[in-house]
């Protein structure tokens, strides 16, 4: 409160929304800097020496249990993990520590997207869930800078100041989020109907008011979603038994999360042969976490280069990452999410083949070292395309596929579906290169390659549309699997006809509200 008692200190419109990101994207840049952070500390002999030099599959158990506490996760527990690490001295520390870090990592990042999607403006909503995934990559970059940074440092402040550094982003959430408004979506949807409609109007800007037609059909648009979706909202005993009403519930949330047997009941052996991946599944299984926790040990292993030049090629690779990155943010409305996510798909495919075949010949005596080096760039294309394509839509897509009711469930299980994947992709990668080399990238290949007409067949498009027009998407087409030949599901623009009805419903509202005299004039 300011010294006025006026909510989140004053700020309104703009620079709330600025307030708000800020605070998303401090969440999503620590998540960037702690996949990062142990690429750099796991070649880092100092901790390996204090670790007693774990095996190859000890170092992914150490690495990936972090993912484990993801699945399963607050700011303070992140601030608690985080100082175990720092404090560690045995395995057994190092694994307990990385598992509550990951509790705190698992609930900001599957709270942070859908709090930004739900108090952002349509034209803008997908380029702040974007630039929250390119703060991400700075926290990657960032993380990738600072170990390479202190591996020229003797001692164990190598690793542990990298580990600590953590500790900055907790201050900055601690010191945001407790003035911040909540989602307005959330609180209409639980009853808090007039505290709902001054956080859209504080949303908005000073200039708003309750009684604005774009205040009005929001909170219209919002209330009628809700009670449509109470009136079938499932609990999650009705989900897993496939009674979720006419809602294309299942669909939407398999879309944005991942897959279940359970399912099977409903869709029987058609939808269980189809639906076998969602965006977040994908994302991972495209083979980013492949380099991302491991770069420096992919180099160093797999291309044969030294831990110095490895090291320092890992920091410039994030560099370039981050910058293609922003590329995104033009792409992402005007392009929409299907075909980047087909176009980045294509490109990870052929990178990988690329990269495959080179490091086959790596060991060559006389030409290894040029075979290194090709493999090498196509690591560092291979994030262009996946920075630009891939790095932000997997994040975005549940937010925006879900109903209304299932957002935060459907953000839930698409957050856990990416955790527990990425599990399974850091476990096995320091075995898998360890024990049969170069054709551990094959795996990727032929992922990409599924991914692409995956998309094309089952994904409908969501950029430029309301949330609510998706809901009306699938009650008007309750049994859609494929969406390839439906224009509507399609198509980057907003169809017409939910402009239409907007325009329809404002006109209706207006009329309504001045036939009461009651009604505040602001809020």
């Amino acid at each position: 409160m300011s010294s006025k008692g006026r909510p989140y200190l004053g700020l309104t419109g703009t620079k709330l929304n600025i307030w708000v990101t800020v605070a998303c994207t401090t969440a999503m840049t620590l998540f960037g800097y702690d996949q990062g952070v142990f690429g750099g500390i796991i070649v880092t002999q100092d901790f390996l020496k204090t670790m007693g030099n774990p095996s190859p599959t000890l170092q992914g158990t150490i690495v990936s249990l972090y993912d484990i506490g993801c699945f399963f996760g607050a700011v303070s527990t992140f601030t608690f993990g985080a100082i175990l690490q720092t404090c560690s001295f045995t395995v057994a520390q190092m694994i307990v520590a990385r598992l509550i870090t990951g509790v705190g990592n698992g609930i900001n990042t599957a709270t942070a997207p859908v709090w930004q999607s739900e108090t952002s403006k349509p034209s803008w909503r997908g380029k702040l869930v974007v630039f929250e995934m390119i703060m991400n990559i700075a926290g990657f970059s960032l993380s990738n800078w600072m170990t390479y940074g202190f591996s020229f440092a003797h001692g164990s402040i190598a690793w542990r100041f990298p580990i600590a550094f953590q500790l900055v982003f907790s201050i900055v959430l601690f010191s945001t989020i407790p003035w911040l408004p909540e989602s307005p979506r959330w609180l209409l949807a639980h009853g808090h109907h007039d505290e709902g409609v001054k956080v859209l109007v504080a949303l908005e800007g000073s200039h708003a008011t309750a009684k604005d037609e774009q205040i009005v059909n929001q909170t219209e648009t919002i209330l009628e979603a809700v009670r449509i979706e109470k009136e079938t909202s499932p609990s999650w005993r009705d989900i897993l038994k496939g009674k979720t009403g006419n809602t294309g519930m299942i669909q939407r949330l398999i879309l944005g999360g991942g897959m279940d047997k359970l399912f099977s009941r409903i869709y029987k052996l058609m939808v269980k042969s189809v639906y076998t991946t969602g965006t977040q599944w994908m994302q991972q299984l495209v083979g980013i976490n492949v380099t991302s926790y491991y770069l420096p040990l992919v180099l160093q292993n797999s291309v044969g280069l030294s831990n110095n030049l490895s090291r320092l090629l890992a920091a410039c690779n994030s560099v370039s990452y981050l910058i293609f990155s922003f590329a995104g943010l033009l792409l992402i409305e005007r392009a929409g999410r299907r075909k980047l996510m087909m176009w980045g798909a294509a490109g990870q495919c052929v990178c990988y083949i690329f990269i495959s075949a080179l490091l086959s010949q790596a060991n060559d005596p006389t030409n290894g070292t040029k075979f290194g080096a090709g493999a090498t760039a196509f690591f560092f294309l291979y994030y262009v395309f996946f920075g630009i394509c891939w790095q932000g839509v997997p994040w975005l897509y549940p937010t925006e596929i879900n109903s209304s009711a299932m957002r935060t469930k459907g953000a839930a299980v698409g957050t856990a579906s990416n955790w527990i994947s990425n599990y399974i992709v850091v476990q096995i990668t320091p075995s898998g290169i360890a024990n049969i080399g170069w054709r551990f990238y094959l795996i990727w290949v032929v992922f990409n390659a599924i991914f692409v007409p995956v998309v094309w067949l089952m994904y409908p498009e969501t950029s430029n549309r309301q949330l609510e027009d998706i809901d009306r998407l699938y009650r008007d087409n309750k049994s859609m699997i494929f969406v390839f030949r439906n224009k509507e599901a399609t198509q980057v623009k907003r169809p017409q006809r939910f402009i239409e009805a907007d325009q329809d419903r404002i006109k209706m509202l207006v009329k309504a509200t001045e036939k009461e005299p009651g009604t505040p004039e602001n809020i």
